[in-house]
């Protein structure tokens, strides 16, 4: 109800702390719990919403145990959210980090408490593989960072475009800025606003040119961290000159104002 905000800023919390802190942000009139491992039945007055935290804060979350009514447009950012958790959890492990503080789930965890093995411990909710390789390293991470730009419509359209996994941010990958992560796909993007076409000749070379270097340091970085990388420029004649240039960039015209 809340468009994934409280599950992408608790997004770095362990599996049942996001659970608990975001329960009341889900709309439960189009949400329907279903307790497939048989270890949540609770007998009280608020069975049903003892029911779902349960469900929800289980260290397996398995395919069935959450029917959606209707159509939600926030399930990209709730799966984005839960990616950068089981990336940050995956990071831990392999740099061997096995500290943490245990965190209690309140008083819905009474309601539980199930038995689990020694090899369950510290399980995730499962989301898609990513990409085996120089990807899981962690430089790779998304980073949300301030926007390098103070320039209010080349945000606007960097968030509204692509659509922006991180509104109001730029995102750091092995140090390098983009202007934004896609919902729910490994895209980063760099976007241009300005009026290439009103440029004279000598300017557009120039332009193109500096470009050409930021555009090719961005687009190997994508690359090598498992990401694809699309250029957005407002106008068909700037797109035309960056492929006289390269063909291989991925260039699309946003039709974004200035």
């Amino acid at each position: 109800m809340d468009q994934g905000r409280c599950a992408v800023r608790e997004a770095s919390q362990p599996w049942p702390v996001l659970a608990e802190r975001c329960y009341r942000a889900l709309d439960h009139d189009r949400l329907e719990f279903r307790d497939t491992t048989g270890r949540c039945s609770v007998a009280s007055t608020g069975a049903a919403v003892a029911l779902g935290l349960c469900v929800l804060a289980a260290p397996e979350i398995v395919v069935g145990t959450i029917i959606v009514l209707g159509a939600v447009v926030v399930a990209a950012a709730i799966h984005d959210a839960l990616e950068v958790h089981e990336l940050r959890h995956r990071y831990a492990e392999e740099a061997g980090d096995t500290s943490g503080t245990t965190q209690t789930l309140g008083a819905a965890e009474d309601h539980r408490k199930p038995e689990r093995a020694p090899e369950e411990q510290g399980s995730q909710p499962p989301v898609p593989p990513l990409p085996v390789g120089r990807s899981r390293h962690p430089h790779c991470e998304p980073v949300p960072v301030s926007r390098a730009s103070k320039d209010v419509a080349h945000n606007a359209c960097a968030d509204r475009f692509p659509p922006n996994r991180y509104p109001g941010m730029d995102v750091s990958v092995n140090g390098i800025r983009f202007d934004a992560l896609q919902v729910g796909a490994r895209v980063l993007w760099e976007i241009k606003t300005h009026r290439f076409d009103t440029y004279n000749g000598f300017i557009q070379e120039q332009e193109l040119a500096k470009e050409l270097v930021q555009l090719s340091k961005e687009r190997d970085t994508a690359i090598d961290c498992g990401y694809d990388f699309v250029v957005g420029v407002s106008t068909e004649e700037h797109r035309d000159a960056l492929f006289k240039q390269d063909s291989n960039f991925k260039v699309v015209v946003t039709g974004c104002q200035r």
